[in-house]
């Protein structure tokens, strides 16, 4: 091959290296400034902030490669802005974790941040025990969302009981008394039936904890994690009634004690342990107490005339029981828009949301995307800005911007979250961040 031959050739390469690099530069400035258009966005509507679990960016160590970015499975959680990996929309992150497992040079952690401010956590120290040793606490409580961290959060409250807590020799008096049969709770129990512990588990509903407020075949996102003595959730995707199913059928193959239909009133200290009451039923001395109650608590109520109704719901459990009805939901969040979705793909039912905000700033990308259509086919209607002034028999008054709106309506769904239980908590002493006046207690929350 003579020089010129070669030189040609190298020639010609070096003008494809200099095109493709040319197009990937264009591409990647495109990615970024609709990324910091993104971030300005959101910054402007208030969501940018997370409010529990989210990524933590190693700034110095990203290389802004976006594999972070298109591995979250809500879709707009991060962006690539000035080169490194960063936060957009904080409050749409539920913590998965995808987005550390595919980071090439592990610039990410999943974590709460600083907590010890946060006045809806409680202060938590090793094994998830509370300021009120004994009390322990799981799952949405703590901060951290999603099934796969409360299945790990209750296996590790019954394993450090079993190695750190006292027992008891009054056979009366239980090692561990679980409120709440959700992921949480019932992991807990089959660790505890593994370290010889005795357990009993209570809620006032039923076997699934917060799952069984889902919309009917909602799918939902976990990653693989290990359930102790059951084995290994390896799908990436269930359904509702497939998460059900599993949970309803360990109490009797693991011969787990499950108490249903018990409302937990009180947590009391005895000499060396607890008392838990229950409203009208039973109670429990045991050793030591976990709660795994959920944050969502008792439904927020819109507190207007006619709300007592029967027509008015706080859950939807059957969409096609409102087939051809005329249904107003009430909400702007992931649940409200679910709901919403469930109830319009059902023969002649009209929907409508209330909101009471201009857009819907807070719902997963993934919900967002399957809204827009049925929004723009008019099956689902919207009324922004609005508020509910009162509930009649077959319609509902509403103050919208143009003044009062009077909506034919059948039926109406309150979906705008519930009220913690911070009270029951505080009332048996636990503390939350921003209530620290011990050294000891912010050492807690360092190491939380």
């Amino acid at each position: 091959m003579g020089m010129s031959e070669s030189g040609f050739i190298w020639g010609g390469v070096v003008v494809v290296s200099a095109v493709v690099f040319a197009y990937y530069l264009r591409q990647f400035t495109r990615r970024a400034k609709a990324d910091e258009a993104r971030q300005a966005s959101a910054r402007q509507a208030g969501i940018d902030k997370a409010v529990s679990q989210h990524p933590h960016i190693d700034e110095l160590s990203c290389i802004g490669c976006g594999s972070c970015v298109d591995a979250c499975p809500e879709g707009d959680v991060l962006g690539i802005v000035s080169g490194v990996a960063v936060l957009i929309n904080g409050l749409r992150c539920v913590g998965h974790g995808r987005c550390a497992e595919v980071c090439p040079v592990g610039a990410i952690q999943i974590g709460l941040g600083d907590i010890s401010m946060r006045t809806d956590l409680p202060i938590l120290g090793a094994g998830q025990e509370t300021t009120v040793p004994g009390v322990f606490v799981a799952g949405e409580l703590s901060g951290f969302s999603l099934i796969r961290n409360a299945i790990t959060q209750g296996a590790e409250v019954a394993d450090h009981i079993a190695k750190h807590r006292p027992r008891s020799t009054d056979p009366n008096v239980l090692d561990l008394v679980v409120v709440g049969a959700g992921p949480a709770g019932i992991s807990a129990a089959l660790s505890a039936k593994r370290a010889g512990l005795r357990c009993v588990v209570v809620d006032q509903q039923g076997v699934g904890g917060t799952i069984l407020q889902f919309p009917r075949r909602k799918l939902v996102l976990t990653q693989p994690v290990e359930l102790p003595l059951y084995g290994m959730l390896r799908s990436s995707e269930y359904t509702k009634e497939e998460l059900v199913d599993i949970w309803s059928e360990i109490p009797e193959r693991f011969d787990l004690d499950v108490r249903i239909g018990h409302r937990v009133v009180g947590v009391e200290k005895t000499g060396g342990g607890f008392r838990v009451s229950t409203e009208n039923g039973p109670s429990w001395d045991t050793m030591n107490v976990m709660l795994a109650l959920g944050r969502r608590g008792s439904p927020r109520k819109l507190g207007v005339p006619g709300e007592n109704q029967a027509k008015v719901l706080y859950q939807l459990l059957d969409a096609k029981s409102y087939k051809g009805r005329r249904v107003l939901v009430v909400g702007g969040g992931d649940s409200a828009v679910e709901a919403a979705m469930a109830l319009a793909k059902q023969n002649g039912t009209q929907v409508t949301i209330s909101y009471r905000k201009d857009q819907f700033a807070r719902i997963k990308k993934r919900n967002q995307d399957r809204l827009d259509p049925l929004l723009a086919s008019g099956k689902i209607k919207t009324l922004y800005s609005s508020n509910v002034l009162s509930v009649g028999a077959d319609r509902v008054r509403l103050a919208v911007p143009e003044g009062e709106l009077d909506l034919p309506n059948d039926d109406v769904f309150v979906l705008i979250g519930g009220d913690p239980p911070y009270p029951f908590l505080r009332g048996i002493g636990i503390r939350f961040g921003g209530e620290t006046t011990s050294a000891t207690e912010r050492s807690a929350v360092a190491q939380a």
